[in-house]
């Protein structure tokens, strides 16, 4: 019994007839010959591997006939060579990565010191259809091996077989001229001993002419077998979907050159035994062409990768791009005679390449843009792989081990069923999956999250994995519920108005036969002052209308700040209850909308007096440095809360101070930002509880 390593079944069905066609053959443990070592270092030399062995399997071992790149090496036991189960099917046996093969797992060529990792083995069959071994190469790296590669081993396993049919006819016709030898040296013996026997002698002679004459016409007929031999693999060499050519000698005479090579030079066969430089003269000093002498020289492989070449398709030129490898071939003495140069088309692959490559940056370009993060979840396992950007929309570090489990517990309680009864939804109905949900951050604050997703299915058509994207919506939520409040508060501030001057408008309708009466001029300063207030409510809701429309025009000039402060708010100091005081630089001038920075220096002014009403003094401070212009409002009131300043130039951010209520919409310092950020400049607070507040903003200096 043989030691069987593979853990499958490698002896064929017809194994007594297939080793009986092997011993017909006499070629085991026989010495090396040139011709199938030849093969064999093509072999090597076509796909850049280091070893090609030409293999017999008999029925306890596998003696190699031509060993190139395994030493000294003369057999192998057949449980442990992969050649055994390259003779269990007439189709190319390939293995490009050995350790992810269950029948290699123990074989002692992979998981040794030996470490096999590529396998190829075409096998050789006899002309009854016994496979008896394999041409085979071997490395010990993985590596890709494609169609067309294949085809081209089994051209050189089916020409290594004529070969050995072709040596099997040789021996036979030994045999038989040895035998006729035989036969006259005994009729010699005979002719010595026997006159008598000259008649018998003379027949021994017709019959031994017979076979000379029968010897003759086999070594015709093998002349004509390897003739055949030779157009064959002359033709397939022509027609190989690589481009295949041979220089021989220094300067590198063009011996052998297939169809493809011949479309990538733009040439026909008139080339073939010319000298490269006198064939191709358009070709000097091409960088490609250039290494070709260095090899010759140093008998060095120089192998190249996507090399770019325009050939002409449809008569359109068009970029095509090849591997190529420029071997030398060396005669005994290793003194290169010529090289072989061997390309293959990798144009489409490349441009498949270059097209995932623009769509996978087109895809980044999106997901950054729109602060996408991608998950993918496995529905088996509940293991989440995920991106930074979607582990930061959970507040969670990059490196971060997420799970399903860890995401419910993130998830608020109200919303973990939810999200669950929505995948399970999705699955039942083979759907995508739209969910939004709100989440607690390791610093306790609250988002809301929404994730998409769609379902990646098994050959069993269960559901495995859920591939999507999150997005954090906090802001959209925060604005949706702003907006609602804003509506509500709307409705509320412009009904006052309204609803006053409406009073005001009816009371003067029934004195209107009464002029004179005491309370006209009162419902006239009562109706101005609504339509006031509503024209203000008006105006700001125009105006955020504007901002959010892109449409808010700017109207800029020089002007001097001082005179702008000086002119507004006239109403202010009418009333007597607060004093405006312009201190600073006096004479800087900005280059801006005057119009629209009163708006913004009368909202701060308003605020003023709303929310500091017992500041008798409101100071209006200019200062200027060398590159802006900054103007300060300072009152003297309660000062604000320093958790709330950060949104106060939030759209509709409306301030609440210890119970008090004050009308408005909560836009006038969102618009005022708005309106500084147009000019290019600055806008903020500075504030202390008890000591009052500053508001102020920059503005770019004037050149003129």
């Amino acid at each position: 019994m043989i030691e069987n390593t593979f853990g499958i079944n490698i002896m064929p069905e017809n194994e007594a007839e297939r080793l009986e066609a092997l011993k017909r053959y006499r070629i085991t443990d026989s010495p090396s010959e040139e011709s199938f070592d030849g093969i064999a270092r093509l072999a090597t030399q076509i796909f850049n591997v280091p070893i090609s062995l030409l293999s017999l399997v008999d029925s306890e071992s596998v003696f190699f006939k031509a060993n190139i790149g395994m030493g000294k090496a003369k057999n192998a036991n057949r449980g442990k060579s992969l050649c055994a189960l390259a003779v269990l099917d007439k189709e190319v046996t390939v293995f490009e990565d050995a350790l992810k093969e269950p029948c290699l797992m123990t074989n002692p060529n992979v998981i040794g010191d030996f470490g096999l990792r590529f396998y190829a083995g075409a096998p050789l069959i006899t002309h009854d259809g016994f496979l008896i071994g394999t041409l085979c190469i071997i490395d010990q790296k993985t590596r890709e091996f494609s169609t067309a590669e294949r085809k081209i081993l089994e051209g050189l396993a089916k020409a290594a077989m004529d070969q050995i049919e072709l040596r099997r006819s040789a021996l036979d016709t030994i045999d038989e001229l040895q035998s006729s030898n035989l036969q006259l040296n005994n009729t010699q013996l005979d002719l010595e001993s026997s006159v008598e026997e000259l008649a018998a002698i003379n027949e021994e002679l017709n019959a031994a002419n017979e076979n000379v004459i029968k010897s003759y016409d086999l070594t015709v007929l093998l002349n004509r077998n390897l003739q055949n031999t030779e157009m064959r693999l002359k033709s397939f060499i022509s027609k190989a979907p690589v481009a295949f050519g041979i220089l021989t000698g220094s300067d590198l005479k063009i011996e052998v050159a297939n169809d493809m090579i011949l479309k990538i030079l733009d040439k026909d066969h008139t080339i073939i035994g010319e000298p490269l430089s006198k064939a191709l003269p358009e070709l000097k000093g091409k960088p490609y062409l250039n290494i070709l002498p260095d090899v010759f020289a140093s008998g060095i492989t120089y192998t190249g990768e996507t090399a770019k070449i325009k050939l002409e398709s449809e008569g359109i030129l068009k970029d095509n791009y090849f591997d190529f490898i420029y071997e030398p071939l060396k005669d005994a003495e290793d003194k290169t005679t010529a090289i072989i140069v061997i390309a293959n088309d990798v144009t489409e692959s490349i441009n498949k390449k270059r097209e995932l490559e623009k769509l996978n940056q087109q895809l980044q370009i999106a997901l950054h843009a729109g602060e996408l993060g991608t998950y993918n979840l496995d529905l088996r396992t509940g293991k989440i792989n995920s991106s930074a950007r979607c582990k930061a929309n959970y507040g969670l570090p990059n490196d971060y081990e997420f799970n399903f489990e860890k995401l419910m517990n993130i998830i608020v309680p109200e919303y973990r069923e939810f999200l669950k009864e929505t995948i399970n939804q999705s699955i039942e109905n083979r759907s995508s999956l739209h969910a939004e949900y709100l989440v607690r951050w390791p610093d306790e604050s609250l988002h809301w999250i929404s994730a998409s997703g769609s379902l990646s299915f098994d050959e069993f058509g269960d559901a495995t994995h859920l591939i999507g994207v999150t997005v954090d919506i906090t802001k959209r939520k925060n604005y949706e519920t702003q907006k609602d409040d804003f509506l509500s508060i709307a409705s509320h501030e412009l009904k006052t108005p309204i609803t006053s001057l409406k009073a005001s408008i009816q009371l003067l309708s029934k004195l209107k036969n009464n002029p004179t009466h005491q309370m006209v001029p009162k419902l006239i300063d009562q109706s101005s002052k609504s339509l006031d207030k509503l024209s203000a409510l008006v105006d700001d809701v125009l105006n955020i209308n504007r901002l959010s429309g892109g449409n808010l025009e700017l109207k800029k000039e020089v002007f001097t700040v001082a005179k702008m402060l000086g002119g507004c708010c006239d109403e202010v100091r009418i009333s007597g209850k607060h004093q405006l005081m312009i201190t600073g630089d006096l004479e800087a001038k900005v280059f801006a909308d005057e119009h629209r920075i009163e708006q913004v220096v009368v909202n701060f002014i308003n605020n003023a007096v709303k929310y500091a009403p017992h500041s008798e003094e409101i100071q209006l401070i200019v200062k200027q440095t060398d590159d802006h212009v900054k103007v300060s409002v300072k009152d003297e009131g309660e000062g604000i809360d320093p958790k709330i300043q950060p949104q106060l130039f939030d759209r509709y951010f409306r301030a609440k101070h210890e119970s008090k209520s004050y009308s408005g919409l909560g836009l006038g310092l969102y618009i005022s930002a708005e309106i500084i950020k147009r000019h290019h400049g600055q806008i903020g607070v500075e504030s202390t509880l008890g000591e009052g507040s500053s508001f102020w903003f920059t503005l770019p200096i004037s050149k003129t």
